[in-house]
């Protein structure tokens, strides 16, 4: 597998024969990874090529920098608000991402510090080991954009932490932290920052030796409580989508380059 085509993710090989693959997505601003054109496309497809890699066992997903992710890249926005042809090839890839991670065979872990927002959040929860700094910070921030909170957000929000709590912060965007997240059942685990990694990598190289039958089987069943969200995902997908048509996305991102609270009509 040719993993040296991906110009947004470092990935490396690590653990007893390579066989856990270390994704890191890259902070190309310097600050935080952010998903432009190339890293969204990248991280929807990264999950094709780890599932077809039969020297691949497990994946540990984590960011660089000063955080995980720290969600889309405005100007990619502002023309998907303009231009139909990027909206939609965003809207495949916004679609493949969650698909392809949902149908990856391995197991996946990720590795969330500092901000979790964006296309990094959406691989970061539906990981099948989320593991989170205690002061990490969790903020779907769909809906202080101007558009519904499609993403990942309906089809796993709801099944991690109930749906009272999921309202709550999807239409609020109130940002969660690391240690609420593992307290309410949004993340599987909260730790130290400074043992973040290394209980990933723990965790990691416990998958990659057990049974792999046995383990891809049961993440395969359990994720069909995701597969059966599936239409409540595509319509929350779509209503996103329609919403970068609108009006209120130019608010949201203006208000967001003025660093202001954003005045929607």
């Amino acid at each position: 597998m040719d993993y040296a085509r991906y110009q947004t993710l470092a990935i490396t090989r690590r653990g007893d024969g390579g066989a856990v693959l270390d994704i890191q997505m890259r902070a190309l601003n310097g600050k935080l990874p952010t998903a432009g054109h190339d890293g969204h496309r990248e991280l929807a497809e990264i999950w094709r090529d780890v599932s077809a890699d039969d020297t691949v066992r497990c994946a540990v997903l984590r960011g660089e920098g000063m955080g995980f992710s720290g969600g889309g890249d405005l100007a990619m926005v502002e023309q998907m608000s303009t231009d139909d042809a990027t909206r939609v090839r965003v809207w495949k890839e916004a679609r493949d991402l969650v698909y392809n991670l949902v149908n990856c065979d391995k197991p996946i872990v990720s590795a969330m510090h500092g901000p979790a927002v964006g296309a990094g959040l959406v691989a970061g929860l539906l990981a099948d080991i989320s593991i989170a700094s205690k002061g990490a910070k969790i903020v779907d921030g769909h809906t202080r954009l101007g558009v519904a909170a499609g993403d990942h957000a309906a089809i796993v929000w709801p099944l991690l932490c109930g749906m009272a709590k999921a309202k709550y912060y999807l239409l609020l965007c109130e940002a969660v932290s690391g240690e609420e997240a593992e307290r309410i059942g949004l993340v599987s685990l909260a730790v130290e920052e400074a043992e973040l990694l290394p209980r990933a990598y723990e965790v990691a190289d416990k998958l990659a030796a057990g049974s792999q039958s046995a383990i891809r089987f049961t993440k395969y069943a359990l994720n069909n409580w995701l597969r059966l969200a599936g239409p409540s995902f595509d319509a929350s997908l779509a209503l996103e989508f329609m919403g970068f048509a609108g009006p209120d996305v130019r608010e949201g991102v203006a208000s967001l380059r003025e660093r202001r609270a954003p005045r929607f009509s």
